[in-house]
């Protein structure tokens, strides 16, 4: 490992990868958590919230490994870089709806559904892969992570058959999210600028492979639903792999570092 290491640019592009990977997890665990209290009944709100603390403990595992190449401390990682130097897909950052937690929050629980359902499946996938990864320590905890990985998406796969399935408002609002999904996931599914360095390093299979796993393993997710296919995914948005995010990014990263603001010291 070591002298893999010593190469700089495999170093720079493991990099690239573990900040796509921690900071996907980081935002989307963020993003979680603001349903705290505001899920449809008190039971999704304990699973949600389980959900929510798996996603962001992997987030640390990979900020982990990003302190070990000497980028910083996790705690640094987390909360005090810039927006524009974030590496997670737009798709992520986005707000779950209108308002705030504190002030009339209006979200959307069918976004929600859709992204985290589709968002999951792609993340099986990912580690699926990652499990064989020229880098031991990312291999590691990738086998770790998968474990949890099968209740998460079971856990969507539930809400998403039945509301697709359902009649009226929810069928309708359901349709409605994936295409707002859809029109941003090509994001999630870029591997970057960096993309064919970091397969010919063997940290990942090749980009266009694993876009071909994922379109397979969706097909199946919307003959379940007898819903067409919708066709090649879209990045409306831009690639926050290149550093482009929204202003949803910029206050969801000024609420949560206020703790860390005001204390440094501080555990998160």
């Amino acid at each position: 490992m070591e002298r893999q290491i010593a190469n700089k640019e495999y170093k720079k592009v493991l990099i690239e990868l573990l900040y796509q990977l921690a900071d996907d997890d980081f935002i989307l665990a963020y993003r979680g958590s603001e349903w705290l209290g505001l899920a449809p009944h008190i039971e999704e709100d304990i699973a949600y919230a389980s959900i929510n603390q798996a996603t962001m403990g992997h987030a640390v595992m990979y900020y982990e490994l990003l302190e070990s190449l000497d980028e910083g401390t996790a705690d640094e990682l987390a909360h005090e870089r810039k927006a524009d130097t974030r590496k997670n897909a737009i798709l992520l950052e986005m707000a779950n709806g209108t308002g705030t937690y504190l002030n009339q929050p209006k979200y959307d629980w069918a976004f929600t559904v859709v992204r985290h359902y589709f968002y999951d499946i792609y993340k099986k996938l990912k580690l699926e892969s990652l499990k064989h990864s020229s880098f031991e320590p990312l291999a590691h905890a990738a086998m770790k992570m998968k474990m949890e990985q099968y209740y998460h998406i079971m856990h969507w796969k539930v809400w998403f058959n039945q509301l697709c399935l359902s009649n009226g408002e929810g069928k309708t609002r359901m349709r409605a999210a994936i295409q707002k999904v859809w029109d941003e996931f090509a994001g999630v599914l870029s591997y970057g600028p960096n993309g064919k360095l970091m397969s010919d390093y063997g940290l990942i299979e090749a980009e266009h492979i694993f876009k071909k796993r994922w379109e397979t393993e969706m097909k199946k997710v919307f003959e379940d639903i007898s819903m067409p296919y919708p066709g090649e995914p879209q990045m409306k948005k831009g690639n926050g792999r290149e550093g482009f995010h929204t202003e949803d990014l910029q206050d969801a990263l000024a609420t949560l570092s206020e703790v860390y603001a005001s204390d440094s010291q501080a555990t998160w």
